[in-house]
């Protein structure tokens, strides 16, 4: 049998591990050895280690008699920690370089249980003869992708090795319940912090706005004058910035300048399990003169849904737009059909276009235009907005639901405060408990501690400690 000939029949799982095949072989990955890049230095001080360990070592308790190995990766593939109690599956492991201080992604070490789920950000069992490397082909593999459960991020994966004599059937299902305990621990550890839902594919069309765009800074516009011009040109166009600076908006802005009877449609990242239906759903758009799609957010894609992309892009040179947060974060098969890459910068750095936006934002809310008091813009436009315009809108659409006008007090608390560690739930509600006596129309320090109970010296400490800034909270 030659190379990759039994991955045709095996069912759903057999095109991801092509594709992976493929990817191991495009690295230049040796077929019949592994040999994994070595880190000397280990992460130990991370909420994953921490948590992702005492999640295994309480796992690896009830399982002391069986021949698995438990291990705990960062989201470069890097094992962190492994944990066996079967002296022999150790010892073969060590012989592969599969412990602590290797790095097994697949660009090391071909097909793997761990090096695919961190590719695709899914769940992957790989099984004997699945392995790229013949010196893993007497292993099962089944790893589960850890995410951030505050940003979403992809923070590393559970790996769990056996023999490929032994029945493999509930191996995944244990490596998931692993990763889902670490995750729901990494939570109730940072802080009390809801998590991030999780990404969902879907696809929309980007109507023409029935508010006209705001006239915005001149940032703003020679970012949009550099992807017209190379959408003119019919180049391959990328955008890249900062997660909410209006890298969608911008690209469907300029194609409707270009093409005001197109079609846009924006393509976001799917879920793992999802990418054949997301595939499905839009693709047969790409190359039609009367369309362009827009995928949001590439670095987010699943390997496999990238390969596929650049596959079907490949034979279609334009019609199509990228984003992401910057080129580096390009999967590498779309890289190179990226001929033009354009950078918008952050909302922070075009401090003109905070107040334009906010109008725009509010009419579309409310449906009629909408004011803001001189407190109301100067918390605005003095506010850094971590989250970029995508935060703005929401909090001027959450705002302009209460008033025409919009003072201070009808703004969330977050905008009077400065960048600083993550709250807790009850330190959250204190500091905005304290930013709503502040904002109250003629309200002082004084009449907010009596209000809260708080005496003068510890309303002025909460308030330094919180980043709450009372120059903008008086009108």
């Amino acid at each position: 049998m030659t190379r990759g000939e039994g991955l045709e029949a095996r069912g759903g799982a057999a095109p991801r591990l092509r594709a992976s095949w493929q990817r191991s072989a495009n690295y230049g990955v040796p077929g019949d050895e592994v040999k994994p890049v070595f880190t000397a230095s280990v992460d130990t001080g991370s909420l994953l280690y921490e948590c992702g360990s005492e999640v295994l070592q309480g796992l690896h308790a009830t399982l002391a008699n069986e021949p698995i190995s438990l291990m705990l990766t960062d989201s470069e593939g890097l094992v962190l920690s492994r944990v066996c109690g079967d002296p022999a599956i150790t010892r073969s492991l060590d012989r592969v370089h599969l412990a602590p201080g290797f790095s097994y992604a697949e660009s090391n070490a071909g097909t793997n249980g761990l090096g695919l789920a961190l590719a695709d950000r899914t769940p992957s069992l790989v099984r004997a003869d699945e392995h790229y490397c013949t010196s893993l082909r007497g292993y099962t593999c089944a790893a589960v992708p850890v995410l951030d459960p505050i940003t979403g991020a992809l923070a590393g994966s559970v790996n769990f090795t056996t023999w490929s004599d032994q029945s493999s059937d509930l191996l995944l299902a244990l490596a998931q319940t692993a990763a889902g305990h670490t995750s729901a621990l990494m939570l109730a550890r940072a802080s009390g912090r809801r998590a991030r839902p999780a990404p969902r594919g879907e696809v929309y069309r980007v109507y023409a706005d029935r508010i006209d765009p705001p006239e915005l800074s001149a940032a703003w516009r020679h970012t949009l004058l550099e992807a017209m011009d190379a959408m003119g040109r019919g180049r391959t166009l990328a955008v890249v910035g900062e997660p909410g600076a209006g890298k969608t908006a911008l690209a469907a802005l300029a194609r409707r300048e270009l093409h005001p009877r197109e079609r846009v449609l924006n393509a976001r990242p799917p879920a793992p399990d999802d990418v054949d239906a997301w595939l499905a759903m839009w693709a047969p758009e790409v190359g039609k003169d009367s369309t362009c799609v827009i995928v949001s957010g590439v670095d987010a894609l699943p390997a496999w849904a990238a390969s596929e992309l650049a596959a079907r892009f490949t034979a279609h040179r334009t019609g199509f737009v990228l984003t992401a947060p910057d080129s580096a974060a390009i999967p590498a098969p779309l890289l190179p059909l990226a001929e033009t890459v354009v950078e918008l910068p952050p909302l922070r750095l075009r401090p003109d276009d905070v107040m334009p936006l906010a109008h725009h934002f509010a009419h579309r809310a409310r449906g009629r235009a909408v004011t803001f008091t001189p407190a109301a813009t100067r918390a605005l436009t003095t506010y850094d907005w971590p989250e970029n315009a995508k935060q703005l809108r929401r909090v001027v659409a959450e705002a302009a639901a209460r008033a025409d006008t919009v003072d201070a007090h009808h703004l969330s608390p977050e905008v009077f405060t400065t960048s600083g560690p993550r709250l807790s739930r009850l330190q959250a509600l204190e500091r905005d408990e304290i930013v709503r006596c502040l904002s109250q129309p003629g309200a002082t320090v004084v009449a907010a501690a009596a209000e809260l109970g708080m005496g003068r010296a510890t309303i002025y400490r909460k308030m330094a400690q919180y980043g709450i800034k009372n120059r903008q909270l008086r009108s």
